[in-house]
Parts: structure tokens; C-alpha cells; sequence
């Protein structure tokens, strides 16, 4: 892709206000995790290295009850190791950003997503071309590559389990990471 990478995709969820339950528990469509009551996000900045026309139309589609709080910067470029984006504080609610909480979860960007994901890479149970393996191949499991840890350990976060359909039973529960 022309913006320096073409498989990474990361979604930094942030917790502006601190108040348990305010913001959204649900993680945006095709990520398939939660988060927990304190933890709960007020906004979230997708770096993709799809245009930011295809993701806004894509968040329009896939994730219309969470768009008050999904932002898209207007370039995202990576450079080496480096994947950054820029957005003006005011996008993300004003205050102090060094009083907010954070979750990074990265993932795999999708051209061809499913009907119901935000351009996300589903994680299979075996690995193939162009899918990752080590996950279920119901649509139980995050599909989630990494997490910040924070206090709380990755595996107790993307800890899930599944319902005899291929449903989740328990989904996995996201913590915000603080200072």
C-alpha cells in the first residue's frame, strides 16, 4: 500500500473520563472482545493502511452505534518500525491525555473483511495463507495479534471461552492500561 505498510493494523482504545461504565464495553466489529466496566472506552483511533474514506465509510457501516467515538487520522504512515497518525486533541474529547487510560490492541488489516468486521483479519484455528492460526475457528476467540498488558497479564485478558455453536460464552475482557 502507498502509506509505507499494508498488514498492521492497530486500534488505540482510550478511557478520556475514568468513570466505570461510562463509554463503550464492546470492542469495535471483528475484534471480538469486551471491556471491563472501569475500563470502558470513550474513544478509539484506528490506524489503518486503508484510506481514511474507506475506513469512515466502513465505521458508518460496521460500527454506526460506536462512531461518536471512533477517529480516523487523516494520513496514517509507517517508516520502518514505525506506524503513526495524527489527530487534534479536540477529536478525542479535550483534557489531559496523561490522565487517560489505554489499550492498544493490534491486529491484522483485512481488504476483503467480512460483512460484520472493521476491516479486521479473523484468527483461525491453523494457520494459512493470509490467516493467522491459534485461535477457533468459530467466532468465539478475540482476533487480536496484542495487548498491552498493564497490571493485568495478556493471557488473563484474551482469556475466552466457547459455547458448544462456536458462539462465546465468555468473551475476552480488555483492562486499560494507567499511569
Amino acid at each position: 500500500m502507498k502509506v509505507g505498510f499494508a498488514v498492521q493494523m492497530f486500534f488505540i482504545f482510550i478511557d478520556t473520563d475514568g468513570k466505570a461504565g461510562s463509554g463503550f464495553t464492546e470492542g469495535l466489529p471483528g475484534l471480538n472482545v469486551q471491556f471491563a466496566p472501569a475500563s470502558a472506552w470513550d474513544k478509539v483511533v484506528v490506524l489503518s493502511p486503508q484510506g481514511a474514506a474507506r475506513v469512515k465509510s466502513e465505521a458508518e457501516t460496521k460500527a454506526a452505534a460506536m462512531l461518536s467515538g471512533i477517529v480516523v487520522p487523516g494520513r496514517t504512515k509507517g517508516v520502518g518500525r514505525t506506524v503513526s497518525g495524527s489527530v487534534d486533541l479536540a477529536e478525542l474529547g479535550g483534557g489531559d491525555p496523561s490522565t487517560w487510560g489505554y489499550q492498544v490492541v493490534v491486529q491484522s488489516n483485512e481488504g476483503f473483511p467480512d460483512s460484520k468486521d472493521l476491516l479486521t483479519r479473523k484468527v483461525n484455528e491453523y494457520e494459512g495463507q493470509h490467516r493467522f492460526g491459534g485461535g477457533n475457528d468459530g467466532d468465539c476467540d478475540p482476533h487480536v495479534m496484542d495487548i498491552l498488558a498493564g497490571a493485568v497479564s495478556q493471557a488473563e485478558q484474551l482469556r475466552y471461552e466457547c459455547a458448544a455453536d462456536g458462539s462465546a460464552k465468555t468473551k475476552a475482557t480488555l483492562q486499560m492500561v494507567r499511569k
